[in-house]
């Protein structure tokens, strides 16, 4: 099993973080222009060339996040990242993420007791060159998709996809070799 890293998402610090990143998400989600996009970017740690991000974005935090060159985001994309390295997400360069897909780096104890402090935990996500995320696609903390890999539409990603394999299904299973 792959270690989490625990943090504490209701610390002031981390409150006015995310306060920050969701009111740059909102203004761009409500006005798409080229300076709300460049808000969403000024975000991240990286951000490649011609990056395209639709609207109906959201992070939480963006302080973790880099993203290559020709990347396309498309419509209501959803990321629950952390503001600790070990929370971090990164999409590499000619990446497609099509509508609806949910980047999820950050979890809760399963625990009952733990669950009651409240704390997340974090996994670094990790999405190489040239993949293609399917629409309504859900991608779990500690997972690495190699390069040219292909996640079909509505596939739950709980564990690491192999670079040239086209995977599918709940939960994603190899389809194929590209």
């Amino acid at each position: 099993m792959t270690h989490l890293t625990r943090f504490n998402s209701l610390e002031k610090p981390l409150i006015e973080q995310r306060k920050v990143a969701h009111e740059t998400c909102r203004l761009f989600n409500k006005s798409p222009s080229k300076g709300n996009l460049k808000r969403i970017k000024s975000l991240f740690t990286v951000c490649g060339e011609r990056v395209i991000i639709e609207a109906g974005f959201h992070c939480d935090y963006g302080s973790q996040m880099q993203i290559g060159d020709r990347t396309f985001i498309n419509i209501n994309c959803t990321v629950l990242d952390a503001p600790i390295s070990e929370g971090a997400i990164t999409i590499g360069s000619d990446c497609l993420i099509g509508p609806n897909v949910q980047l999820l780096a950050v979890s809760h104890a399963v625990n009952p007791a733990e669950r009651l402090n409240k704390e997340n935990f974090a996994a670094p996500i990790t999405i190489g060159n040239n993949v293609w995320i399917g629409a309504g696609v859900i991608i779990f903390a500690a997972i690495t998709i190699g390069d040219n890999a292909v996640i079909g539409a509505g596939s739950i990603v709980t564990k690491n996809v192999a670079a040239n394999t086209v995977v599918a299904g709940n939960p994603a299973v190899k389809i194929k070799d590209i």
